[in-house]
């Protein structure tokens, strides 16, 4: 049980688990902005498309 203390000891000083989460939170934020980038972006290339087409079209 002592045994088991100790690393729980170590491991809430430790700053590896910390630092690992905010890695965690910074990357799942770039990961959310890049996919709403990717989608206003095809959404409006679809747009764009769609309006040269029917301008092509007429």
């Amino acid at each position: 049980m002592k045994n088991f203390a100790l690393k729980l000891k170590r491991f809430l000083k430790s700053e590896d688990g910390p630092t690992a989460v905010e890695y965690a939170v910074m990357l799942s934020l770039i990961i959310v902005v890049c996919l709403t980038a990717v989608t206003s972006i095809g959404k409006n290339a679809s747009s764009t498309f769609s309006n040269v087409a029917t301008q092509l079209s007429s």
